[in-house]
């Protein structure tokens, strides 16, 4: 059953779509700096651990492997923040999302003082942790039962736009939402593209400060009229 969200469905709908710009950034550095590979769409991992049995494919399975392993986990662990939680909506918001941005900001510190480093193996461990984050994040996202908002996947919103449009008799219900999600994504993967051109460490870093920014919006935001919990 989905939560009601402490905040307006206006602020819920900008904090779950912040959260869809930091996936676009964090993505766009998994793609370009930690072995092709994907942190948080796990439908492009899936196919790549394909890939295993395709020799010189040109992607990373290892990293591949960790980061299919660690989004999972990350599931588990923003269902256990929701479950043990659930009754404080806040609270469970500032918990889940407050965690996601100190795992962010401590991967961004340790790969900007070199203790990660992206061009060797401790890249697998940058993979982890964006993973972890990410999993949890599409975990917390999915209780709201907003379908085009689970931050992470684009998929179910691209086929709704096509299927509900006018040129397939439908009414285009939606339309307005499901174009901005697509358009957040691909803006926080020109974000975090340009930044890794030149370095990978202040890309991770706005990422952690735009799930900051969602989470201080949960957390203070004025509260709904017709809230029942948080």
């Amino acid at each position: 059953m989905p939560v009601v969200s402490p905040v307006s469905e206006r602020l819920t709908v900008v904090c779950l779509l912040l959260l869809t710009f930091a996936t676009g950034i964090v993505d766009a550095v998994s793609v370009l700096a930690l072995g092709h590979i994907f942190v948080a769409n796990m439908t492009g991992n899936v196919i790549f651990l394909g890939f295993w049995f395709v020799p010189h494919s040109g992607i990373d399975l290892t990293a591949a492997i960790v980061a299919f392993v660690s989004f999972l986990a990350g599931t588990v662990l923003g269902g256990r923040f929701a479950r043990h939680i659930d009754s404080e909506v806040r609270l469970w918001l500032t918990v889940a999302l407050g965690a996601e941005v100190v795992v962010l900001l401590a991967l961004s510190i340790l790969a900007g003082a070199g203790v990660l480093n992206y061009h060797d193996n401790t890249k697998l461990i940058l993979a982890a942790g964006l993973a972890v984050t990410f999993g949890s994040q599409n975990a917390t996202a999915r209780l709201f039962g907003i379908q085009e908002l689970s931050t992470t996947v684009l998929t179910s919103t691209i086929v709704g736009l096509g299927f509900d449009s006018r040129l397939a008799g439908g009414t285009g219900h939606r339309e307005k939402l499901r174009y901005t999600v697509v358009l957040t994504m691909c803006a926080g993967a020109v974000a975090g593209a340009t930044i890794t051109r030149f370095t990978v460490a202040p890309a991770i870093a706005l990422a952690a400060a735009v799930v900051a920014v969602g989470a201080a919006i949960f957390r203070f935001g004025p509260r709904r009229q017709d809230a029942t919990a948080g």
